[in-house]
């Protein structure tokens, strides 16, 4: 785990499990109290937590992109579009970012 945060892939990877940990506790648990069960107070806390990951992922996921000269149209828009769907950045995270190796 401790190897992960030496590496810009490995601090994106943390990110995106993050990220897609914050998007999903959103989408399955606050917005159903908020809706169902008129309690909006866990999406009023969780909500400003998974944009602040979610902006980190994307400037992060970027930086990345830069850095190991990834092709937009092939890698870059995969990992970005994996942050607007629930699970994308466990499959991308299993698919791309943990077979790459840092330069």
């Amino acid at each position: 785990m401790f190897n992960l945060l030496k590496t810009k892939i490995g601090r994106l990877r943390i990110i995106g499990f993050l990220e897609g940990i914050s998007l999903l506790a959103l989408i399955f648990i606050a917005v159903p109290m908020k809706y169902y069960f008129g309690n909006p107070s866990f999406s009023k806390l969780l909500g400003p937590v998974h944009g602040a990951i979610f902006l980190l992922f994307l400037f992060n996921a970027l930086s990345v992109g830069v850095e190991q000269n990834w092709k937009f149209k092939t890698t870059t828009w995969r990992v970005l579009l994996a942050c607007f769907v629930p699970f994308g950045t466990f499959y991308i995270d299993s698919k791309i970012l943990s077979k790459i190796e840092d330069k």
